[in-house]
């Protein structure tokens, strides 16, 4: 499910957490999925307990997942509505690129120096 680069500067928490938003805006994790509890994640990973805590706080702080205490970790619906929210605002960047007389793939260029690629 995860795979971590020990050599990624990326730090481990956020590549567990990059991959678990990705899984759950591709539509790869539908909501309701349960995930891994903390510890089994954790030990899975070769982890500490607080990294993986760390992740699953940011996923829940930006409403993609939910905890429901002794029920675990959930996906939640908004991850749909996530990936809705960005193609509806990546249509307005193409549509205002092309107003600007900007193109492609300078566009395309701005979004990757934007996102650190």
């Amino acid at each position: 499910m995860i795979s971590l680069d020990a050599a990624s500067a990326t730090p481990p928490f956020e590549q567990v957490r990059a991959q678990l938003a990705a899984g759950i805006t591709d539509g790869d994790l539908v909501p309701g999925t349960r995930l891994p509890p903390v510890r089994k994640l954790a030990d899975e990973l070769g982890l500490a307990a607080n990294t993986v805590a760390r992740a699953y706080r940011d996923l829940e702080a930006a409403g993609l997942v939910e905890t429901r205490g002794r029920g675990g970790t959930v996906v939640t619906a908004r991850g749909d509505r996530a990936r809705e929210q960005l193609q509806a605002a990546a249509q307005r960047y193409a549509a205002l690129a092309h107003d600007l007389g900007i193109s492609p793939d300078e566009a395309v260029r701005t979004v990757r120096a934007a996102v650190g690629e």
